[in-house]
């Protein structure tokens, strides 16, 4: 996943009605008939309709008036996300339901979708409605039980790839490289929550920002396959990687989680696939984008299914297509299987354009949907 993707959506409570519009940072006073939040967005100016709203529930949309593909960002004051919309193309809307706490804020409108933004400082002003059905939160505490799970079950798994690159082992180190980024990829709804670990873990290199190093699996997949070598940056690189891991098992247990941040994370997640994994650019060197696909399939199903009970209740007919999308997605991912059983996919450089368009229109049939699953559970 790149550094600049991702929805995760970190904070709490209350009942307010935010619609972002994204072209620049500067404050209106009208609210709009709605009393949601507009934010326009251009390539120069993030226009933000009112600095100050209540905390709780949030529902943004967001409109790009500019000429160039812009995000939209909420930001915590130390820079976290606590909410964040991407690839908003020029003159189009997006809409997202979160929940944000009290307390101060940034919004940012990335054009181009590079730097620190166009900012404005906000605030969440109240306590916000504190009380959460005990079904959602079993559906939290479930979901970081399950990140939790993932992240002990992979250091052990990147211990077997990262021990094979410091014997400077090229074959078992490629055998190991796909297994190690599972449990990462399946957790990759909530990413945002981790804080930095993202950039440092799983950057491509034309996902670095200006004077960031390259650090993580990808720098060490183009070492395996387009350099074929090892050397002792990157046996260093190795050990970095297991420290960056271990920060991140550490980390979900203090994530902050949401219903919205499940949801709208699961939506972001497989539009990155759309836009990242579909096109054999993640994992270019390797071509093992179908092992980190499925793995991203499997995390939003997992929080999918863990907010169905209360979405079924507020929108049947949209679980029933989400169900069907799952379905569909899932069978056409079998049919890549490298053998009859096994665990692995076929190399993406084997899979023809008129396979991947096929991919690319299930993804998108998913994801449609997908993006409404936030406004059911929160109603």
């Amino acid at each position: 996943m790149s550094s600049s993707s991702r929805a995760a959506f970190l904070a709490a409570a209350g009942l307010a009605i935010v619609t972002v519009t994204a072209t620049g940072c500067a404050q209106k006073t009208d609210a709009g008939a709605t009393g949601a939040i507009q934010v326009t967005a251009s390539d120069s100016s993030c226009k933000v309709s009112k600095t100050e709203f209540p905390a709780g529930k949030i529902s943004v949309e967001v409109e790009n008036k500019g000429s160039k593909v812009t995000e939209l960002y909420v930001l915590f004051p130390d820079d976290r996300i606590a909410a964040e919309r991407e690839n908003i193309g020029p003159g189009t809307k997006a809409t997202i339901t979160a929940e944000v706490k009290a307390g101060d804020y940034e919004f940012a409108c990335k054009p181009g979708m590079k730097g620190d933004g166009i900012r404005t400082k906000v605030q969440a002003t109240g306590k916000g409605a504190q009380k959460r059905s005990p079904e959602l939160d079993a559906a939290v505490a479930a979901y970081r039980s399950y990140a939790q799970g993932q992240a002990d079950e992979t250091l052990p798994k990147v211990k077997v790839f990262t021990d094979a690159v410091r014997a400077g082992d090229i074959t078992a180190a490629k055998a190991a490289f796909a297994p190690s980024r599972t449990g990462w990829e399946r957790t990759e709804p909530i990413a945002e929550s981790f804080g930095d670990i993202d950039p440092l873990t799983d950057t491509r290199a034309d996902g670095l920002e200006p004077g960031q190093k390259w650090t993580g699996w990808h720098r060490l997949e183009k070492a395996l396959w387009a350099d074929k070598k090892i050397g002792d940056e990157e046996k260093a690189l190795a050990t970095q990687l297991d420290k960056d891991l271990t920060d991140w098992q550490k980390r979900v247990g203090q994530a902050e989680i949401t219903p919205t941040s499940m949801a709208n994370g699961a939506k972001e997640l497989l539009d990155e696939v759309a836009t990242g994994k579909v096109t054999g650019e993640e994992d270019r060197y390797s071509h093992t984008d179908l092992d980190d696909f499925k793995a991203n399939v499997e995390g939003a199903q997992k929080a999918y299914e863990l907010l169905k009970p209360t979405a079924a209740k507020n929108d049947a007919a949209l679980v029933t297509e989400l169900d069907k999308q799952f379905a569909a997605l899932d069978a056409l991912l079998e049919k890549y299987r490298s053998a009859p059983g096994a665990t692995a996919f076929v190399t993406y450089d084997k899979v023809g354009t008129a396979d991947r368009k096929q991919f690319s229109d299930s993804v998108n049939a998913l994801a449609e949907p997908l993006s409404k699953l936030a406004a059911a559970v929160a109603k």
